[in-house]
């Protein structure tokens, strides 16, 4: 890939900017997840989001509903700002620094995607005029999941004198709250009560319980610094303050080193003792190794990630951040997933959706496929409370996955938009088809995805029925949350049909093997079931009409009256924080594509005339309220040959959260659409479709770009692929020999293999 530093000078001090700027600077390894603030804070009438999170940890809050209707979510889960080790003051004689006074001399902020690392360099003048030079280096460490790394170089510039830093380790913190925005928590609540904080062996701890769900959380926080004179402790019940003293001298660095660990009572049973190990363990090497094992993970990272967009450094670039910042947000083990914004920020409370099936898990199935495995993982952990969840609902037997959810139960209090999505069933048994055609891993579905299947499956069966010889799905709420609780949402449908379709599949291609037959008897999963799943499949209503030949959204979706959203005031958008959502539902208007996302992933359930129309017809009425849209109608752009609509709607989705395109990145980078970036590359200009009968791509090239290459991996092969003007050039890395199809031929792939493009080639019918 190409550069691989994204970096701002002469950071802007205004506190939007700053906001901005700790999310697009944060640092994460998928456990643990902190704010990019500076670390000797802000003025005090500047807001921060100054939060440090681990992934799947959580407490319970109440959600406040006007009636008291059986069912609705009365509590729900919020992720945690769990302490503040970040925090660093430093005095110059009297002097503390602090880039809000004085003078900015030059300053520079950076991620390097390689190194795995974000940087600050600061120039400063003080207002007596010392000069001084500083740079800080901060690490979320991938070796060490636990591990949080601040290196705080200071260098003199024109004077000598007394040195005095305070590094202060806070376990009294409250996480970000906005009334005016749904997106995120709308009140500030104590969820952490530090129980300790004592001083062992020179490092502080602070042990913390949350206010309801039962959960501890331990920090630990140890300093080092050059040249130190002197040292004392200060704390009390929740914060550990550690000063140092040393001597400044013009030219010569002072080089503080802060280590910070975590451990939670979800992943292991003693977090006091796991913190001591886990620092133990940190400084048992020294930060240069860390460092070198941080860029040894990321170069294997890299390695089976790689994706260069050539003729277009910035868009390269743009694309390379964004992947970065996917190894950086997704949970590496069964306790976390990933959430619509990381480990970057509040936004959404840090609850899981079904971005992480559609849009993030297809870029680490074809990449890092065993990341997918931890991510299904986590569903199968949370299986018992999805069946929990179906029966609230009224459903007899089945699993039926909430909405929005950490640990399993429904967290969406409104719930047309919210627990009426049954789609999220289609969308994980999606993933796990998905996974199991990139990688025929029989042995994982049969050890955890196959049940998932069969008991999303059985739900599709209760909350359906058969009228007039055909399986009809009422009452639910498909992707595009601008219409809600409809009858027969083609998507959720179409997706119902393929999970049925599957279970099906799989129960006789694996009914006789041991363990299936184990699981079996366990969740009683009888034959005549699987004859109802297939039944249900083949009688599947899919709205149809005949007259614009398109897929209706639902049953109802033509009926309502046009809105041109051409006349509709920039300032009103989203549609969402101005329209009451009854406004909303009532006319043809749609937030993201809903059957234009079904065409993708189900390509072969219409013909290519009725995908065609229905593109054309979707794409008038949607606003791109969502961060999750143009990404997908950039990918069936692409599939139609509408090659500029397709670079378009790329370009727009790739820099959205370094352009701040939506304007909330302050409160958390979109994981969802860097996933789509990555989906509209491979699976939109190169054509990637993995199927049950193979594997296939059909190329376009983008005007703007010389060429583009990628490497994926499929069936525990390692493949190339790169485009030119003139050439598709496919080369197998790794594995035996392979045959592909390309353009609607099939060909061997044995070593390398090179296919002249021709204008002909196109994907039209």
């Amino acid at each position: 890939m190409g550069k691989a530093i994204y970096e701002k000078n002469d950071i802007k001090l205004d506190n939007y900017n700053l906001l901005v700027d700790e999310a697009l600077f944060h640092n994460a390894n998928g456990y643990i997840g902190v704010r990019s603030a500076f670390e000797e804070g802000y003025p005090e009438n500047f807001k921060t989001i100054r939060g440090e999170y681990i992934n799947g940890f959580y407490d319970f809050t109440q959600t406040e509903q006007a009636e008291n209707i059986y069912g609705l979510v009365h509590e729900k889960q919020t992720m945690l700002n769990v302490a503040d080790t970040q925090s660093i003051d430093i005095y110059f004689d009297d002097e503390k620094f602090s880039i809000f006074e004085g003078t900015v001399l030059k300053s520079k902020r950076w991620v390097d995607m390689d190194k795995g690392i974000t940087g600050r360099f600061v120039s400063w003048r003080s207002p007596k005029g010392k000069e001084v030079e500083i740079k800080v280096i901060r690490m979320a460490s991938f070796y060490q999941l636990s591990l949080f790394t601040i290196e705080y170089q200071i260098k003199p510039i024109n004077f000598s004198g007394d040195v005095m830093i305070e590094s202060n380790h806070n376990g009294n913190v409250k996480n970000f709250f906005d009334p005016h925005d749904p997106r995120n928590a709308d009140e500030s609540f104590q969820y952490l009560t530090p129980e300790s904080c004592y001083i062992q062996y020179g490092a502080s701890y602070i042990n913390s319980h949350t206010s309801k769900s039962g959960l501890e959380v331990c920090s630990c926080v140890k300093n080092f610094l050059s040249g130190e004179s002197e040292r004392q402790f200060i704390i009390n019940e929740s914060n550990a303050q550690c000063q140092m003293s040393t001597i400044a001298q013009p030219g010569k660095k002072i080089k503080l080193i802060k280590y910070a660990v975590f451990a939670d009572s979800l992943r292991v049973e003693n977090c006091k003792v796991t913190a001591a190990s886990e620092m133990k363990k940190a400084l048992s090497v020294s930060l240069q190794e860390l460092y070198k094992h941080q860029e040894d993970y990321l170069a294997e990272y890299w390695e089976n990630s790689y994706v260069e967009i050539q003729g277009d450094n910035e868009l390269d670039m743009a694309l390379k951040y964004n992947l970065f910042q996917l190894i950086q947000s997704v949970s590496k083990d069964e306790y976390g997933n990933i959430a619509p914004k990381g480990l970057s920020g509040e936004g959404y409370e840090g609850q899981y959706f079904w971005d992480s099936e559609m849009y993030i898990q297809p870029f680490f199935t074809i990449t890092n496929p065993e990341i997918t495995k931890s991510l299904i993982a986590y569903r199968y952990e949370i299986l018992d409370k999805a069946k929990e969840n179906a029966k609230l609902l009224g459903h007899k037997k089945g699993a039926l996955y909430p909405w929005r959810t950490i640990m399993g139960k429904e967290c969406s209090g409104y719930f047309p938009a919210g627990s009426a999505q049954y789609h999220i069933n289609g969308d994980i048994a999606y993933s796990i088809i998905a996974y199991y055609l990139a990688t025929k891993d029989l042995d994982f579905i049969q050890e955890k995805g196959a049940e998932i299947i069969f008991e999303t499956a059985r739900l599709w069966m209760d909350v359906g029925n058969f009228y007039n010889g055909q399986f009809h799905i009422n009452d639910v709420t498909g992707p595009d949350e601008y219409t809600c609780i409809v009858n027969n949402n083609y998507y959720t449908n179409a997706l119902a049909q393929y999970n049925l379709q599957w279970a099906v599949k799989l129960y006789f291609q694996m009914r006789k093997l041991p363990e299936f037959r184990k699981m079996q008897k366990r969740i009683k999963l009888s034959y005549e079931e699987i004859t109802e799943f297939k039944k249900a499949a083949e009688q599947m209503y899919l709205p149809y009409d005949e007259k614009l030949k398109i897929n209706p959204q639902d049953d109802s979706f033509l009926q309502k009256k046009h809105w041109d959203i051409d006349t509709i005031p920039k300032k009103n958008f989203p549609l969402l924080l101005h329209y009451h959502p009854l406004h909303l539902y009532r006319y043809q208007v749609c937030k993201q594509p809903d059957t234009i996302l079904a065409h993708f992933i189900l390509e072969d359930s219409q013909p290519q005339e009725v995908i065609r129309n229905s593109f054309a017809y979707y794409e008038k009425i949607t606003t791109h309220d969502s961060s999750l849209s143009r990404c997908i109608f950039s990918i069936s752009a692409s599939r139609l040959g509408l090659e500029d609509k397709a670079f378009k709607y790329f370009g727009d989705s790739t820099k959205l959260d370094l352009m701040d395109l939506h304007k909330n990145t302050k409160d958390g980078i979109h994981t969802a659409n860097i996933g789509g970036n990555y989906m509209a590359i491979i699976y939109g200009f190169g054509g990637l479709r993995i199927k049950e009968s193979g594997i296939y791509f059909a190329p376009i090239l983008p005007k703007k770009w010389t060429g583009y290459r990628f490497r994926i991996c499929f069936e525990n092969r390692r493949i190339i692929v790169g485009i030119t003007k003139d050439h598709c050039t496919f080369f197998i890395e790794s594995g035996e020999p392979i045959a592909i199809n390309v353009y609607k031929k099939e060909y061997l792939l044995d070593g390398k293999l090179t296919i002249h493009r021709k204008k002909t080639l196109r994907r039209e019918d």
